[in-house]
């Protein structure tokens, strides 16, 4: 039997924020370098996904206004995934995040998996959101192939993570700023033209009445409230970022027990107050959602000139955020794996200026790799490693679910002062989300129409497949620890 775990286990592995650490090495550790408006606007930007920005079209046509529930339960979910994540990390905050916590309260292996899999899915992030600010750049500047823009975007992003951990939060500050900001513009611009107050602005076919006069709010049927479900659940990936940066800051503690307290508006504002801007100005089935994206539709339709290149460079602040942050978060959960003796000692290293060089450049090199499958096979290699780390989002918020059900216990036996952050009606909502986690697992292998069935198999494959080398590797290190110990001697008679 794995003996009962402990808070006293607890912390950034060995070392915390600036200490020196073994097996770190003659680096310093991670360092305090991130200030509170860094967390603040990675607390906020993190929410904020380009997926939220190019995906929502697709959303809107499957289940009409009816998406703002498909969000709402969503949003919902998170918020509670999220609530869970900030009770453990606000009286243990580490890099690891909830890959530590896994740790100590379901076991090593569980660590392991969840840590290698957030990684894997980071890192293919990286291959897809450099693809994507390409393409965007190329068509603003042809005369650099979409491959050199690629290369381009990741080598100075990799350059800012290098710098340190503070050039990192710069550079999200200003990213992120620019998303809440043109966020914030678009909800009071179209909320003014929907009620028909924007000066100048053609409003004739904007109005509240476009939530129920183009075959009611669920004109696909309740079922559609699910489909869509499938279709935005990981748009939300990126709100458990905070609680990795919180590490590496002053003053952690306050740090997460200020973003998880204000997760419920920034996803209730952010998400679904722009939704409902959008079909509200225009009626859902309107081609031009489909044809130039919802938001880029919904300028359009109140005459605001250049929508098109307005939008696309949110985008492309959204998806270098996106790789600012994903190759970040996967560095330092490289770091942590490093530390817990789940992956080379190397990448537990950190320079003088507190960065683990090894891990970022780890994680750089795979998602170069992703970027060349991306070109030269999109539709097979890549493919499957788009699909293969497509749930990786539910199984994360699932291994929140069930480790906070048992740490919840070992804080209050051991530390009970430490828990800053409660869940709410513990533990009854702890399982209610756990329930609504699996039914959309299980929901998505129903879907064959969206690449769910697929996505949900290939990813439970490579989880399988994580988890069985996880058990291989602890059976390994129970051998040599007994053959370390030698022989026992015998007993007195």
């Amino acid at each position: 039997m794995t003996s009962q775990p402990t808070l006293s286990k607890a912390g950034n592995g060995p070392e915390g924020p600036g200490e020196p650490g073994e097996p770190g090495g003659p680096g310093a550790g991670l360092q305090a370098g991130l200030k509170n408006r860094h967390l603040s606007m990675i607390a906020i930007g993190g929410v904020i996904g380009a997926g939220l920005f190019v995906g929502s079209s697709s959303g809107i046509a499957t289940a009409g206004p009816g998406i703002l529930l498909s969000y709402a339960l969503v949003g919902t979910m998170v918020v509670l995934v999220m609530r869970m994540l900030g009770e453990m990390s606000a009286a243990n905050p580490t890099s690891g995040s909830f890959s530590a916590h896994a740790d100590r309260a379901l076991g090593r292996w569980a660590g392991f998996s969840i840590g290698w899999l957030y990684w894997f899915f980071w890192v293919v992030v990286l291959a897809i959101e450099a693809t994507a600010g390409a393409v965007i750049l190329e068509s603003w500047v042809p005369a650099v192939p979409q491959w050199g823009w690629a290369l381009i975007v990741m080598l100075v992003l990799t350059a800012t993570n290098l710098v340190s951990v503070g050039s990192y939060g710069e550079f999200e500050f200003w990213f992120a700023g620019i998303k809440v900001v043109a966020i914030g513009a678009f909800i009071v611009i179209g909320g003014l033209a929907v009620f028909g107050v924007l000066p100048g602005a053609d409003t004739e076919s904007a109005g509240i009445g476009n939530l129920t006069d183009h075959g009611g709010f669920l004109p696909n049927g309740p079922g559609a409230i699910l489909t869509g479900i499938l279709l935005v659940v990981f748009s939300f990936m990126g709100s458990e970022i905070a609680t990795l940066a919180a590490a590496e800051s002053e003053n952690p503690q306050r740090a997460v027990t200020k973003s998880t307290n204000s997760v419920i508006w920034r996803i209730g504002v952010f998400y679904l107050g722009s939704i409902l801007v959008v079909v509200t100005l225009l009626p859902w089935d309107s081609k031009a959602i489909q044809k130039d994206g919802s938001y880029v539709a919904a300028l359009d339709s109140l005459g605001i000139p250049n929508a098109g290149e307005i939008m696309k460079f949110i985008v492309l602040t959204s998806v270098l955020s996106c790789l600012n942050s994903g190759l970040y978060t996967a560095s330092r959960m490289a770091f942590s794996l490093g530390q817990r003796g789940d992956a080379p000692n190397a990448f537990a290293r950190t320079t003088g200026r507190g960065v683990p060089m090894t891990a970022i450049l780890a994680s750089v090199v795979f998602g170069f790799v992703a970027v060349f499958f991306n070109y030269e096979f999109p539709d097979s290699v890549f493919l499957f490693l788009v699909n293969s780390s497509g749930a990786v989002a539910l199984f994360v918020w699932l291994v929140i679910c069930c480790s906070q059900l048992r740490m919840r216990k070992i804080i209050e036996r051991e530390s009970p002062e430490k828990l800053v952050v409660r869940m709410w009606l513990y533990p009854y909502l702890t399982y209610a989300t756990i329930a609504l986690i699996v039914f959309v697992l299980g929901y998505m292998l129903t879907d064959t129409e969206h690449d769910g069935r697929e996505t949900v198999l290939l990813s439970l494959l490579v989880a399988a497949v994580v988890v069985g080398i996880s058990l291989v590797m602890e059976k390994m290190r129970r051998g040599k620890a007994r053959l370390q110990e030698g022989p026992k001697a015998p007993e007195a008679s």
